[in-house]
């Protein structure tokens, strides 16, 4: 289930009006009357709640779900263990979604008139400047500064003796202490996260959260997206330059260091200690071992082992990268010194 700090979960929907409201025919039995109450991934749901499989590789997942029901292609109707009633529809992903939007609504920033939101905790000690927004639920820790035209969203906690800058915009997230922010950060706005619906493309919902563990600092104008399930996470003492961009399901370690530019993929997973160099990319679901290195420019389409350094576009080990890069340029000049342009 979303946390219900950042997520309102609606009245629960039975089998039978889902189906009405994705077009999906009940497999099996007449179970329509059925309660639903929540969304989730096929490995994370439970009895009342509805998944989707919408590629035959997560057909093992489907096997072993608990879900009550699950959104499938006709083929694989029958692959729904018992107590997961399937829901054969022809776009499985955008059902899910539809679902999903009718049984959760993210919470947003509305404090109204004074800015204060009267349910936000606020501890001692605790310095706000003009024009900051504190959403309900709010909780704010002893020693922290908030500088003008911060907004603190719904059931965000920030720890003690954090640094919010100026503009910046904090959701659906949960601050150590010590956590420094700096001016125009976005910080748990959602996820890219997209599929092909019945009338076009359609957002799918992100229902997860940030984690800054103590320590981290994000640049200005970074941004840090929400989990689409699973939590972002940034570990303790972990520094991002200006205008990085972490995406949703990623997970840093400790002591990490990315420089300006840099952007990380969804699912992305990266060890403690690892540098990143000014506007190094990384694919999504790619593994990073402990220490490693992406020299600047870098663009990472495969796991790094632990300890090691690439580089290049697309990158390999740097010593590689160097030596390919030293015969290309002496290659070039022989053919200009020869004269075959």
């Amino acid at each position: 289930m979303p946390d219900p700090r950042f997520f309102e979960t609606r009245a629960p929907l039975s089998l039978g009006d889902i189906a009405s409201l994705t077009g999906a025919v009940v497999a099996g039995q007449d179970l329509s009357d059925r309660r639903i109450v929540g969304v989730a991934p096929l490995d994370r749901a439970g009895p009342a709640d509805v998944a989707f499989l919408g590629d035959r590789k997560y057909l093992a997942a489907l096997r072993a779900t608990r879900a009550g029901a699950c959104f499938v292609h006709e083929a694989q109707a029958a692959e729904a263990p018992a107590g997961c009633i399937a829901l054969v529809v022809g776009k499985p992903q955008a059902a899910w979604v539809a679902a999903a939007n009718a049984l959760h609504a993210p919470r947003f920033a509305d404090a109204g008139a004074d800015r204060i939101h009267p349910d936000a905790q606020i501890e001692d000690d605790v310095h706000l400047a003009p024009n900051v927004t504190i959403s309900a639920g709010a909780r704010i820790g002893r020693g922290t500064r908030i500088a003008p035209g911060a907004v603190i969203g719904p059931g965000v906690a920030i720890g003690r003796d954090c640094e919010i800058g100026a503009n910046a915009t904090i959701g659906f997230a949960l601050l150590g202490d010590r956590v420094k922010i700096y001016a125009g950060v976005r910080i748990g706005e959602a996820g890219f996260g997209a599929t092909a619906g019945t009338a076009g493309v359609v957002d799918v919902p992100q229902l997860g959260r940030v984690i800054l563990q103590d320590g981290v600092t994000v640049g200005a104008n970074s941004c840090i997206d929400r989990g689409a399930w699973e939590d972002t996470v940034l570990g303790e003492n972990t520094k991002l330059d200006n205008m990085v961009h972490i995406a949703h399901n990623v997970r840093i370690g400790r002591n990490c260091v990315l420089a300006g530019f840099t952007g990380v993929s969804g699912s992305v997973t990266i060890g403690d200690g690892c540098a990143f160099g000014g506007q190094s990319g990384v694919a999504d679901h790619v593994t990073i071992g402990d220490g490693a290195q992406l020299a600047a420019g870098g663009g990472l389409f495969r796991d790094i082992p632990a300890g090691e350094t690439w580089g290049g576009f697309p990158a390999q080990p740097i010593r590689m990268w160097l030596r390919e890069t030293a015969t290309l340029a002496r290659l070039a000049r022989e053919k200009k010194r020869t004269g075959h342009e």
